[in-house]
């Protein structure tokens, strides 16, 4: 692929490896973000005209979700997210020569807490909670506005797994012997967090509920396969073939790291230890059970497909 591409929130852990990736193809990038990006996001102007002529868009903006969700926190992943997509949406509806493909990141974490079939474009189901309202804003706000030049992608990511990201967590974690199976169980909450959809309910057994993954090569990998094909356009899964379950993500973490125990984490230990690190449990206890219906059909090959390799090569 050749022709200019613009990456919003370059400055992550996807954006980086990505920039660099395009940047070592040869492809010109140029970066939107705050400090040391080419483009601000609040210089109209200066977006306006990168984005004129650019071949495609990325937009990866939005706060981290692994922070505790108090109201001030819960008011910036969603401000974060939607006023980035406007500001990409509003600078490709004046472009002279508007951009083909605008991926714009979302989550699979729209879809429900599934223990029963997996989740695909075609047939899954919305979930509900702060988590899943903050994915629909944001794909609600990719598609509102009428780009007829420009088609719309929005990669709806499993747990990216690379060198750093959710990996550069739980390999400390492992290290201090706290790299076991994450038990769910019941755990008292608040009012307040009932209704500000925060408060993650028991929905699985020892380690048992679903993982779906994506090593960060074939994040990369899709978005090139997407920009190939043309007709991939509105929501795609971005998750590997073959979900796992977070019992056998925790054994295949320890094992390459060479860590030989880890006993099983009970709620109220990941509830604490959440609290002490400034996370949220739903991030480890939810059941994400997903698959890349979409990618598959159109014929993209996971370069790793399976979860024990791909942790290897991510650690």
């Amino acid at each position: 692929m050749t022709g200019r591409v613009v990456v919003g929130g370059a400055g992550g852990f996807m954006g980086s490896v990505l920039v660099d990736r395009y940047r070592a193809s040869g492809r010109e990038v140029v970066t939107v973000g705050r400090a040391g990006a080419d483009v601000d996001w609040h210089d109209r102007a200066r977006l306006a005209a990168a984005i004129d002529g650019a071949a495609l868009v990325l937009g990866l903006a939005g706060k981290s979700v692994s922070c505790r969700y108090t109201a001030d926190a819960r008011r910036e992943i969603v401000r974060s997210r939607v006023e980035t997509t406007a500001a990409l949406s509003d600078a490709i509806a004046r472009a002279e020569n508007p951009p083909a493909l605008w991926v714009n990141s979302s989550t699979a974490t729209i879809y429900r807490h599934a223990m029963d079939r997996p989740q695909t474009e075609s047939t899954g189901e919305l979930g509900t909670g702060f988590s899943v309202e903050v994915a629909k804003a944001w794909e609600e706000r990719l598609f509102r506005d009428d780009l007829p030049g420009t088609r719309r992608v929005a990669l709806r990511s499993a747990i990216v797994l690379g060198d750093g990201g959710v990996l550069g967590t739980l390999r400390r974690l492992a290290r201090l012997g706290l790299g076991g199976a994450n038990w769910d169980g019941r755990w008292p909450t608040t009012r307040a967090r009932l209704d500000a959809g925060t408060a993650h309910r028991q929905g699985s057994r020892h380690g048992l509920q679903r993982f779906s993954w994506i090593h960060l090569d074939d994040v990369a990998r899709s978005i090139d396969h997407i920009e190939r094909h043309d007709a991939l356009a509105g929501p795609i899964n971005a998750a590997a073939p073959n979900p796992s379950d977070n019992r056998t993500f925790m054994r295949h973490v320890r094992e390459a790291l060479g860590v030989r125990v880890g006993p099983p984490m009970p709620r109220w230990m990941s509830e604490v230890g959440a609290a002490a690190i400034g996370t949220e449990t739903e991030l480890i206890l939810k059941s994400r059970w997903v698959l890349p219906e979409r990618l598959v059909a159109s014929g993209f090959a996971f370069r790793h497909p399976q979860l024990e390799e791909a942790v290897r090569a991510s650690l």
